[in-house]
């Protein structure tokens, strides 16, 4: 039977050591979550670094603040993109997860369309689990999209150097 549901996620603009982008997926009561350095693509053709951090709670959704020195990711954070995701049919997002490829389709105030998160084999010496955040082709699909040039939160329309 086809997967209908429709699950929440966020992206967080997030300026810590580095400026980068947090995907996290609405998937069985928590937040998974991937940090993106360059953020994500509409660009067919130009996968993306995602690496696989610790899940988040359901209410971190809708944070958007400076999270203080001393504690886990400190720096500031803004609501980049919200919105729903769908698992393509026959996908059960922490199956795929835990497979390694999972493709869904995002229904977000910036960013639309289908994507797939594709796990890949670590580097020596590398703790990190990476994968590849890719956009399908699709209606969405945009060569030109720079996420740099939408900085501003979806949730209040601050810029993350305006907190």
């Amino acid at each position: 039977m086809p997967n209908h549901k429709r699950n929440r996620f966020v992206v967080q603009m997030h300026q810590a050591s580095h400026l980068h982008y947090d995907l996290r997926l609405e998937v069985d009561g928590v937040l998974a979550s991937w940090a993106i350095p360059k953020g994500p693509s509409l660009a067919v053709g130009k996968p993306r670094l995602a690496v696989h951090v610790d899940n988040h709670p359901l209410s971190y959704r809708d944070f958007e603040g400076i999270i203080p020195a001393g504690h886990y990711g400190a720096g500031r954070v803004i609501v980049w993109d919200r919105g729903t995701y769908r698992a393509t049919p026959g996908d059960e997002p922490s199956k795929a997860i835990a497979k390694g490829k999972f493709t869904f389709d995002l229904r977000g105030e910036k960013l639309h369309g289908r994507f797939t998160l594709l796990k890949i084999h670590r580097r020596p010496n590398e703790s990190d689990e990476p994968w590849l955040l890719l956009k399908d082709r699709d209606d969405a699909a945009d060569a030109r999209f720079d996420p740099a040039n939408f900085p501003e939160s979806v949730k209040t329309g601050r810029r993350i150097d305006e907190l």
